[in-house]
């Protein structure tokens, strides 16, 4: 029971928050009510499930040296020797195989494609991408990006190019966070991640901001966009923007002052406010789109 346990915690269930974002081709198209588009999607979600447990094993793999002098990270179920290198690499094929077949159910072939592209850029960002500044970030963004494209694929749906492009920079804000919290955690001066040699705490800073600025100002372009206004056929959608403004402010607040963004999920789940915050932004864009339409 006990081995079960760690196997789950190698997969990191909690970390499925993030494939939400396939939702939100479907959410978007006014869609969200066709129960066979809102299966397909699903499935794909849980094929995303499937592939970013592969991605998460793979990486602690890789990483278990590093891991093992890592404060929080040496607890994980094979750092901490819970879980054999032998058998994460078994459970490793497992998921990763149990994407790929499961995405044969669809029609479209892309769906394939996609998710052995998520799953091979994440064995390159394992192996090579994690180690490069900048690169680092942009290689996680871009798996959020895939996200979206999937369930759009998934469901049949085109997907915008504001979803991509606010998927990526809210991702790359994110990501950014993440590594502001890995150079708090440097033993002896020294990094736990050899790309963080790239950057500093006044440049990471920095680049949320700017992250943070560029996604609060593209998503007021997007509520305001005249192709926008006439496809969801509102021209309020930019009452939105309070809850963008104020969710962003709020995780750049955890993340400067309270110093705890190293796992998004985690502060999602643990905090209250972002809760508030989102589920506000739901709650206006259905009362917008979905109900005054």
């Amino acid at each position: 029971m006990k081995n079960w346990a760690a196997f789950i915690r190698l997969a990191r269930p909690h970390q499925y928050l993030k494939n939400g974002f396939i939702f939100l081709p479907l959410f978007f198209s006014y869609q969200f009510t066709h129960w066979q588009l809102l299966l397909r999607v699903t499935l794909s979600f849980l094929v995303f499930c499937l592939a970013a447990s592969s991605v998460y094993v793979l990486n602690d793999l890789k990483d278990i040296q590093d891991d093992r002098l890592h404060p929080v990270k040496k607890n994980r179920p094979l750092a901490s020797g819970a879980i054999s290198v032998t058998e994460a690499g078994f459970f490793w094929i497992l998921l990763a195989l149990s994407s790929l077949m499961l995405t044969l159910i669809f029609p479209d072939f892309s769906v394939l494609m996609l998710t052995a592209g998520y799953i091979g850029m994440n064995i390159a960002y394992s192996f090579s991408l994690k180690h490069i500044p900048i690169v680092d970030v942009v290689t996680i963004a871009s798996g959020f990006v895939l996200r979206v494209c999937v369930g759009g694929r998934a469901a049949g749906i085109p997907v915008s190019h504001w979803i991509v492009l606010m998927t990526f920079l809210l991702a790359l804000f994110l990501a950014l966070a993440k590594r502001r919290d890995d150079l708090l955690l440097a033993v002896d001066g020294k990094h736990l991640r050899r790309s963080l040699n790239g950057y500093t705490m006044e440049y990471v800073s920095l680049s949320m901001g700017v992250m943070a600025a560029v996604t609060i100002v593209s998503y007021i372009l997007y509520t305001l966009s005249p192709e926008v206004i006439i496809k969801h056929g509102s021209d309020k959608l930019y009452l939105t923007t309070f809850w963008v403004i104020v969710g962003l402010l709020r995780y750049l607040q955890i993340t400067v002052v309270k110093n705890f963004s190293g796992s998004p999920t985690r502060a999602l789940i643990q905090d209250v406010f972002l809760q508030i915050v989102i589920a506000g932004w739901i709650a206006n864009f259905v009362l917008l789109l979905y109900i005054n339409r």
